[in-house]
Formats: structure tokens, sequence, C-alpha cells
């Protein structure tokens, strides 16, 4: 397994799109990213719109419902989250969860996991936030009962937070289905990812990309890990433009300190800034959402046509 181009579908507030038809958009982008040459779709796994690309209030679908649904609508591409809250689930229940999925899917799940981050959604829905050590010694528990469970074994395992007995994980289509960490955090998230991960999505601004890739492959040597057997990729927001004129004129209307991880311009522009920033550092592949246009017909497989040199 590996992500090689990655579309993330982080929006689901689509203009002139009635509620009713909007997951008729969603599955029209997933099919026009497997037509043209994405090897994964993946959402994001919340319950309310993030800052920055829109309102609590604005539509957001559950991950696996969505997932299982696209399973369904298409045929080759893997199906994702970008990454699970590990707060939100009982480890047991996320790896039946994503066996279900790969069962649902023919083989084609990738289970994306993380330590969870959005405070407000785990206090209106009545989750325990915890602290940050809290979080990270959740999600090591968890990787010690899912990741068994998900290559067909029974777990037993006692923990601070979690307890599992002889878990059962039936049926499964593969004999193992690959996980994902996502993040950036150096000390806890790589150490993870180098244990237990088959690939690690870095989410961090362009200019820290060099030493995150230099810092991951440490975890791995001292995991006692060859680095080339964990794939990477990272995330990156298109905003396309048709000309270099708009370009210019969109660049003054992002804050400065989004400018670190959204890349604007033509996609001939933003394939020579990912290539420079991304690529030549290290990564080996890249997931790309297009919050403003990835609903209009033909804009994913511009993306596609663009960047797929870029990882092949």
């Amino acid at each position: 397994m590996t992500i090689r181009l990655g579309y993330q579908i982080p929006n689901f507030t689509y203009p002139d799109t009635p509620v009713e038809r909007l997951f008729d958009t969603v599955i029209a982008q997933a099919r026009e990213a497997e037509a043209s040459g994405f090897d994964t779709v993946l959402v994001m796994d919340h319950f309310y719109q993030l800052p920055g690309i829109g309102t609590p209030d604005q539509p957001m679908l559950e991950a696996y419902t969505a997932l299982a649904a696209l399973a369904t609508a298409t045929e080759t591409i893997q199906l994702s989250t970008l990454v699970t809250g590990n707060t939100y689930r009982n480890p047991p229940m996320l790896a039946k969860t994503v066996t279900t999925l790969d069962m649902v899917s023919h083989g084609r799940a990738i289970l994306g996991i993380g330590a969870g981050w959005f405070e407000r959604e785990h206090d209106d829905f009545g989750y325990e936030f915890g602290t940050f050590t809290d979080r990270f010694e959740r999600l090591e528990e968890a990787l010690n009962i899912i990741a068994p469970m998900l290559r067909g074994e029974n777990p037993t395992f006692a923990g601070k937070w979690y307890k599992v007995e002889n878990a059962m994980n039936n049926p499964r289509y593969r004999g193992q289905i690959p996980i994902m960490l996502g993040g950036s955090g150096e000390k806890k998230t790589f150490r993870l990812a180098a244990r237990f991960a088959d690939h690690m999505n870095i989410i961090c601004d362009r200019g820290d990309v060099p030493k995150k890739v230099e810092v991951l492959r440490q975890r791995c040597e001292e995991a006692g890990r060859d680095p080339a057997t964990l794939a990477t990729s990272y995330l990156a927001m298109l905003l396309p433009t048709e000309s270099e004129a708009e370009a210019e004129k969109l660049l003054a209307s992002v804050p400065p300190e989004r400018l670190a991880r959204v890349f604007v311009g033509t996609f001939d522009q933003i394939a020579e800034q990912l290539q420079k920033d991304v690529i030549e550092p290290g990564i080996t592949g890249i997931t790309l959402n297009l919050v403003r246009h990835g609903h209009v017909p033909g804009t994913v497989a511009a993306a596609a046509e663009a960047l797929k040199p870029l990882v092949s």
C-alpha cells in the first residue's frame, strides 16, 4: 500500500447544491479522482467544519458512513480518513469498522489515525478530551490493540485507557489492512509511525518539510526499521487560478500565516512549488484538497494531470 496521489474531500458546502444532493457531488468528485489517476480518496473525521475552511454549523459527514458509500460508487481507488480521531471510537470497534470498510470495498481500506485535537467537538459531543499527553497515551494503547486486529490476531491488552481480551475481528478481506498516521509531531507521532505504520502523512509548513523528513528517518532508525519501508505523503491545500495575475491577487488576500501550507497559482505553478518544497526534500506522495473548487467538474482531473508526473 502506498499513497502517491491522494484526493482529500474536506468541504461539503457546495454553491447551488441543495443538501439532499450533497452526496451526489461527493460521489462525482471521488469518481473523477479515480478516473483521472488519483490512487486514494480521503475524508476528514470530524463532526463540525474546521476553522479556516468554514463555520462549525456547515455540513460535515460522518467519515466511515461516507467512505462505505463511496466504496459502492467506485471500483479501484483506496479509501481512508485523514485522519481518524482515536478519541472518538473504542479501539476494537474502530478495527472492526475499518475491516468492514475493507470488506465492502474489496480490499481498498486504509486506516488513517491520529491522536485527536479539535477540543470543541469533544466538549459538544461528550468525549473526554484530556491533556496532550493523555491523547497520545491513548493512541499508543489503541495501536497496540488495533494493529494486531488488522492482521488477524486476537489481542489481549490491559492498559491505563483500554482493555480487551482475545478480541476477534472477522470476517476479513485481506491478511492485513495498512495503517497511516497523520501529523507532524517529531517525538510522539513519528515514533508511533516508526513502530506501527505503513505510511506517514506529514502535515506541516512547507519550509519544515526537510527537517520533518530527516527526523522521521531518525525515528525509524531508533526503532530498528529501514526508513525506506515507511512511505510518506504531504497534505497540501491548493487554490488554483486561471492566470498568474489572478494568483497574485489571491495571494494578497490569504493571511500570511496560512501561506506556509497553501499552494496558490495555476496548476503548472503549483506543480513547480510542490516539486521544490515537498518532493525534492524526500516526500514520496502528495495528498491534496481543493476546498474552493473541488466540486467543479474537471478541476480534480486538471489537478491530476499537472501533479501525476511529480509522483510517478
